[in-house]
Order: C-alpha cells, then sequence, then structure tokens
C-alpha cells in the first residue's frame, strides 16, 4: 500500500487512512504486545528466545552479536537519498518494463507529452506494486522465460499531466479525457518475458501480453453474487462489474492463476452517502465525499449518491488468469470485502486451501480464508472454485501469546439479524463491522502476510499506526505513535507433522520491533545487532527467497529521512531477525514486490511513485529516475536484479 504522508497533497493522496474508519472498542495490537512482553519468560521471549530487552522501554540492541552474513554474501549498502537507485556491487539493475512501455500488440511508443487513454490501455500500466513471475511453459520451473504479472495501484496526475494544479484544485482541473487516461493506467499487466544474453526482455507482440483496466468486464461470485446490494442500474444482475481499483499486493493459486488485492477503493467514489440505503457501510469503508479522484463527474457509478450499490463492488479479491487472455477476472466474494493488502494462498495438510490477507489501515484487521473442499491439481483450474466455498475468519490476539481465529459466519455471535446482518452476503459486504462486533484486534496497518513453506510460520507485517494514543498502550511497553511498524509472528499448531493453517488457535510472538536502535526512545528490537544500515522502518511487502530467508520491502522511511528499499533477514537460527540492507530506492518511490525467479537468480522489484514528494511535478521532478532525460518524468518501473556471477540474490 502506498503511504503519502510525505507527499504533497494532490489529485491522490493513498493516505486517506491517516483518519481511521474503525469506531469499535476492540482490543488493540501494542496493548497486547505490552501484556504479551510482559510475561514473555513464561512464553519464552521475544523474538523466540533471542536474549534481549523488552520492546518499548529503550532497550536498544540485543544483546547476541550480528550472524547475518552466514548465509548473506552481499557487501551491505548504505542509507542514503536521492534520485538513483542502489544496489550492492556485484549486482546489476535493469528497468525492463516502464509506465507507457507499449505492450500489446500495435501499442504506440511512450509519449508523455500527450497522454492518450486508448493508447494506456495497450501500454504498461503506472504505479506497479505487486510482481509474480509465472514460468513458461506453465507448470514448469524455467526460470528464463516466464509471464511477469504486475498490479497498477493508482495514478499520480502531477507527474503524468503537466501544468496540473495541485490539492483540491486538481479535481476541478480534471478533463474528461484525463479521467480517461487515469483509469486506462490503473489495473494489471500481463507480459512475456525472456532472459537473453543481454539481460531480460519484453517478447513483444506475445499472445500473453495483456492489460486489465477498469474497462475490462468481470464477473462477482461467491456467496454475495447477485445480492441486491451489488446490484445498479447498470447491472441488475449483481454478478458483472467492469474494471479493478487500487490493485496493491496479492498472491498466487496452486493452479496457476493470480489473486490481485483491491484495497483503498473507497477514494475513487464521491457524491455524499447520507441519505443512501449504504451511508453507514460508506462511513465504515472510508467514502466521505470527498474523493481523490474526479471520476464521479463524468460517470454516475463513481458518484455514491447516484450509484450508493457500487463501491459494494470493489474492495474483493480478484482471480486472473495470465495464461489465458480470453478468461474473464472474477472477484471472490467469500474472501470478504474491506481494503485488501496480499493475497497468500497456502494448501493445508489435509489439502483445504488457506488464504491469509490484511485490511491495510490503521486499526484494521486480519483475516483468513479456509475452504471447505480440498485441492485437486488433476482438476486444473476447476480449484478457483474452492474460494468460493469456506469460511472467513477475523484473528483475536490474545495477551498470553495466543491467536484466535473467529469465524464470520451469519446467524453466529453478533452476527445476527438483530445487528443489520440479513444474510452471509451482508456479513461479506461488511466485513469490516463483522470483525468490530466479534472484537477483532485492532492492527497498526496489516499489510502483507506471508506463510514459509519451510517451517510453516506466518508473517504479518504491520507498516505503522503513528496515530495511536499513548492512553491506549500499556505504559510498561509497546509504542504510542507508532512511526516505525513491526511484524508479528504467528505459528500454526502441528497436524500428521505439519502446520495446521486451518486450525483456529496459533500462537504468535513479536519477530521484529522496527526502528532505529540507536535511538532508546524508539523501542527497535532485532533479532541481534544491526549495522548503521541494517536498521529499517514502515515494513509493507515481503517475500521468501528459495533458501527460506525473508525479503522486506519498506513504504514510509523518508518520513525518516531514509530512503525507502529492501532488506534481508533469516528466521531461524543465528542470524534470525538480524536484517541487511540490499536496495535503496530513487527519491520519492517506495518498493514494491519483490518476487523471485524458481532458481533465485532474479529478483524483480517494483518501484513505485518516484519523485513523488513535496514540490515535484511533470516539469520539474525531483528525480527524472529510470530515463534522466530532459522532458520526460520520473516513470514507475519494474526492475529486474541479477548477480554479475550468475549466483543466486543474496547468497
Amino acid at each position: 500500500m502506498t503511504d503519502r504522508h510525505y507527499r504533497m497533497p494532490v489529485t491522490i493522496n493513498n493516505e486517506d487512512d491517516s483518519h481511521p474508519s474503525n469506531p469499535s472498542a476492540g482490543p488493540v495490537m501494542t496493548d497486547l504486545i505490552a501484556q504479551r512482553m510482559s510475561r514473555r519468560t513464561a512464553l519464552k521471549g521475544l523474538l523466540a528466545s533471542a536474549a534481549i530487552g523488552a520492546i518499548g522501554v529503550g532497550s536498544g540492541l540485543a544483546a547476541r552479536p550480528a550472524k547475518a552474513a552466514a548465509s548473506l554474501s552481499f557487501s551491505e549498502i548504505p542509507h542514503g537519498y536521492d534520485e538513483n537507485l542502489h544496489i550492492p556491487a556485484g549486482y546489476t539493475a535493469n528497468p525492463i518494463l516502464r509506465w507507457g512501455d507499449p505492450i500489446v500488440a500495435g501499442a504506440p511508443d511512450f509519449d508523455p507529452a500527450k497522454q492518450d487513454a486508448a493508447a494506456q490501455a495497450q501500454q504498461f500500466g503506472y504505479n506497479n506494486d505487486f510482481v509474480h513471475f509465472a514460468p513458461l511453459p506453465e507448470g514448469s520451473d524455467a526460470s528464463d522465460h516466464g509471464l511477469l504479472i504486475v498490479n497498477h495501484e493508482y495514478t499520480d496526475a502531477h507527474l503524468i499531466f503537466p501544468g496540473f494544479a495541485d490539492g483540491k484544485a486538481a479535481l476541478a482541473a480534471t478533463t474528461a479525457e484525463m479521467a480517461a487516461y487515469e483509469q486506462a493506467a490503473h489495473g494489471l499487466s500481463v507480459v512475456e518475458i525472456k532472459r537473453e544474453a543481454s539481460g531480460w526482455a519484453v517478447v513483444k507482440d506475445s499472445k500473453f501480453n495483456r492489460r486489465i483496466t477498469l474497462a475490462t468486464e468481470m464477473e462477482l461470485v461467491g456467496p454475495a453474487a447477485g445480492h441486491d446490494r451489488l446490484k445498479t442500474s447498470a447491472d441488475a444482475s449483481g454478478t458483472k462489474v467492469f474494471g479493478t481499483l487500487n490493485n496493491c499486493a496479492g498472491g498466487w493459486t496452486p493452479w496457476g492463476t493470480i489473486l490481485s488485492a483491491e484495497e483503498n477503493t473507497h477514494q475513487y467514489f464521491g457524491g455524499d452517502p447520507a441519505g443512501t440505503p449504504e451511508a453507514a457501510n460508506a462511513k465504515r469503508i472510508g467514502i466521505k465525499g470527498e474523493p481523490s479522484y474526479a471520476w464521479g463527474k463524468f460517470e454516475d457509478r463513481f458518484d455514491i449518491s447516484k450509484e450508493p450499490n457500487e463501491p459494494n463492488r470493489f474492495g474483493w479479491i480478484v482471480e486472473v488468469d495470465p495464461y489465458d487472455p480470453a478468461t474473464k477476472p472474477v472477484k471472490h466474494t467469500a474472501l470478504g470485502r474491506f481494503k485488501h493488502e496480499a493475497a497468500t494462498t497456502v494448501i493445508n495438510g489435509d489439502g483445504r486451501l488457506v488464504v491469509y490477507t490484511g485490511d491495510d489501515e490503521r486499526f484494521e484487521y486480519v483475516y483468513k480464508f479456509v475452504s471447505n473442499g480440498t485441492y485437486d491439481a488433476a482438476k486444473g483450474r476447476a480449484n478457483s472454485a474452492l474460494l468460493d466455498d469456506g469460511t472467513l475468519y477475523v484473528a483475536k490476539f490474545d495477551a498470553d501469546g495466543n491467536v484466535t481465529w473467529m469465524p464470520l459466519v451469519h446467524g453466529q455471535g453478533e452476527l445476527t439479524e438483530a445487528n443489520g446482518f440479513h444474510g452471509q452476503a451482508d456479513v461479506l459486504i461488511e466485513a469490516r463491522r463483522a470483525g468490530d462486533l466479534l472484537g477483532a484486534t485492532k492492527m497498526d496497518r496489516p499489510e502483507d502476510i506471508e506463510a514459509s513453506d519451510k517451517t510453516g510460520k506466518v508473517y504479518v507485517v504491520l507498516t505503522k499506526n503513528d496515530k495511536r494514543k499513548a492512553e491506549q498502550v500499556d505504559a510498561a511497553n509497546a509504542r504510542a505513535d507508532n512511526k516505525w511498524g513491526h511484524i508479528v509472528e504467528m505459528v500454526p499448531p502441528t497436524a500428521g507433522g505439519k502446520a495446521d493453517h486451518a486450525a483456529t488457535a496459533f500462537t504468535w510472538s513479536a519477530f521484529i520491533q522496527a526502528g532505529n536502535p540507536g535511538d532508546a526512545a524508539q523501542g527497535a528490537a532485532y533479532g541481534g545487532a544491526v549495522t548503521d544500515a541494517g536498521w529499517f522502518a514502515n515494513p509493507d511487502n515481503v517475500a521468501f527467497d528459495a533458501a527460506g530467508r525473508l525479503w522486506i520491502a519498506t513504504d514510509g522511511f523518508p518520513d525518516h529521512g531514509v530512503h525507502d528499499g529492501l532488506w534481508v533477514t533469516e528466521t531461524e537460527g543465528e542470524g534470525r531477525a538480524i536484517t541487511r540492507h540490499f536496495l535503496g530506492c530513487p527519491r520519492g518511490a517506495e518498493l514494491c514486490g519483490p518476487a523471485f525467479t524458481p532458481d533465485g537468480k532474479t529478483l524483480f522489484v517494483s518501484i513505485q511513485h518516484p519523485g513523488d514528494e513535496d514540490g515535484s511535478n511533470f516539469a520539474a521532478p525531483t528525480t527524472r529516475w529510470p530515463d534522466f532525460k530532459d522532458g520526460v518524468p520520473p516513470r514507475p518501473a519494474v526492475v529486474a536484479i541479477t548477480k554479475d556471477d550468475g549466483g543466486e540474490i543474496g547468497a
């Protein structure tokens, strides 16, 4: 998710979560960390046996010395902040897909002086986020040929359009043509790529190359599909919707498809929700009649006062088949509606499918979905039906180190007619309110959630919560005004010798409390001593490499005077929770992705919104990365990183 706290207030401000919409009185995560750590001796302590002090009491560095170099051979790069991208010596980084690059057969070349919506619908979209490499041929472990699937989260009008106005004036300045261009720049791209002697290159005019935009027809499936609250004047069936919005992180399925997470969809809808049947629901999801985009001036569906049900058709997990461009994407309503971040799938030991996903806003919740049916490799794409039949759970983190997964099922607990839930569709459309009533734990912006296939442990990334007040935390521990974020480790029980991800009871502990350990007031805690460049803040996306190491991308580190980038750590052994700095973004940018080829020898990362900071605009950006040409604005891009000796990344 993009946190734009440190950038200029322009057309879009993906920072609407700075005004949380959760009014419930449920427990908050830092309260629980405080209580949890006060009992750590009984629970084997913070960071799973690392001999360090408690979080939030100024303990500083751990006593255990750094051992991170055991399996990490690269020379760590320093913190910095300039217009370039930085990686360690011995590595090469090449942008392979830039905003505006033609990807569909017949698409025109990028022309920054002439932004045309029809052209953009055939070109690589804007603000690339989630990245996944799907090998070709399908089902192989090929690492030199495949499909790159990329989400396009949102647009920065002041860096796209020359002379575009700032602040609220931007909405008035938006024309119908500009709105159409913004819509075409959203969605996803699917692009065939090959690694040649000179490096990675796009396969032009490939039959696989595809853009998915706001004009792409999609199907709503699952328990809420066809419900009255999903019907509009343009779709009386409640099953057909055009497009997908604010696609942030995502995931992939065992049957070869992609799951794309719709996140901050609230900001696209103008009009006043008051007086509509969806007024309370709109408020809980964050729609306030003050959109970041002016699309409602040109299309009624983006005006909630005219189409109050249209926002209910966004905020889902979208499945896309990258291998078959003719297939229609589907939105799976059984996984709930909220500001989704990630959709990580696990095949449980008993064959059921589990999907982990977070709700990326301050004081929101962690969820998982467990299918009723079991995965059958022989069924191929038909396994998609598993995502439509199962149970959605929300997490409660207890002070004693236990996690309770509470089912969001109509008729159970508080999810009844008396509380306005007339069926399972209502529970899923208003998953946030359902979590409120069950007393789920309010988290510090749940972003990516990834499960290790080596250990079965699950890592919940919490970017920050600088809106937490002192009276909300336990004075003995934890952090109010959490500007730095942290990562929580969940451990499922075992069944038959395997992690049981479908279980309703896990345990949890803090893995990393981000921040500068040299400043005791921050209460940072790692698994041991980190270097001056090894500490980080505001974790966002994470990924495991083939060796089981955890790679951590950040969003918001410039708030602390340092570039966003990529850090890596072991999750077990002497190097556990000791992070090393691998990549630094160009100024104004955050790092998204990351994704590896199966052999671990190429790392793909998204550089999102380069140059997006105070005072930067199309004419005078603070960086012109990656082209560095006069007249060409900064261009979000996907970068392929390889090791010069041809070896495994990081090793």
